[in-house]
């Protein structure tokens, strides 16, 4: 077994064994830990099959980014747990059914999967070759040049998604006291501010 044998095996029972903890753990801030050290696994996947690039986003967006903010979210929310952990309690028959099903097949698939001839071919022909363009340079022309409408499209989307969020997600509260832009930009700055003849010894 060559070392990058070894690498793929250690970095894809890093992969499953941490997504797998990040199901079962039961502090909140484990799961997100967990979720951290499979996508880090999962960049070093990505560094053997030669997509450094892709590998690297990983790291900083998901990373970076969204896994560090729901740890933030996690640690700093009042969320009561005990009533989410009773939630889950009644839905787990269900569940444990489900993942057998998931397990069986997977079982049914190990030792039945069998390659296509030409795959190898098929796979090789998608990206150009290693030593003519660099992958990074290859994903970007095929993101803005061969897919630039999908992609564009895809961006719109999730434009579309994260609005729709947070108006869904938007309360007024009757309580809370809210800046008035328009208020303060047509407001009569005569009205805004009284002079007052404070004599001595009267005061306010």
């Amino acid at each position: 077994m060559s070392v990058a044998d070894f690498a793929f095996y250690a970095f894809a029972i890093v992969v499953i064994g941490a997504g797998f903890l990040v199901v079962i753990a039961r502090n909140p801030v484990h799961s997100v830990l967990w979720l951290i050290l499979a996508f880090l696994s999962s960049a070093g996947l990505f560094v053997l099959l030669g997509a450094e690039f892709i590998a690297m986003l990983l790291i900083i967006v998901y990373v970076g980014a969204v896994a560090v903010l729901f740890l933030f979210v996690v640690m700093m929310l009042d969320v009561d747990f005990a009533a989410l952990k009773a939630g889950m309690a009644r839905y787990f028959p269900l569940a444990s059914l489900i993942g057998l099903v998931i397990l069986m097949q997977l079982a049914l698939l190990f030792g039945s999967w069998v390659e296509a001839d030409g795959a190898l071919g098929l796979r090789q022909a998608v990206t150009p070759d290693i030593r003519e363009v660099h992958n990074t340079k290859a994903l970007g022309m095929i993101i803005y040049d061969q897919y630039f409408l999908a992609f564009q499209l895809s961006g719109l989307i999730l434009l579309v998604a994260m609005i729709g969020a947070i108006v869904l997600t938007l309360r007024k509260r009757v309580n809370v006291k809210r800046q008035d832009v328009l208020a303060q930009m047509y407001r009569d700055p005569a009205k805004a501010m009284e002079l007052k003849d404070v004599k001595p010894g009267q005061g306010l």
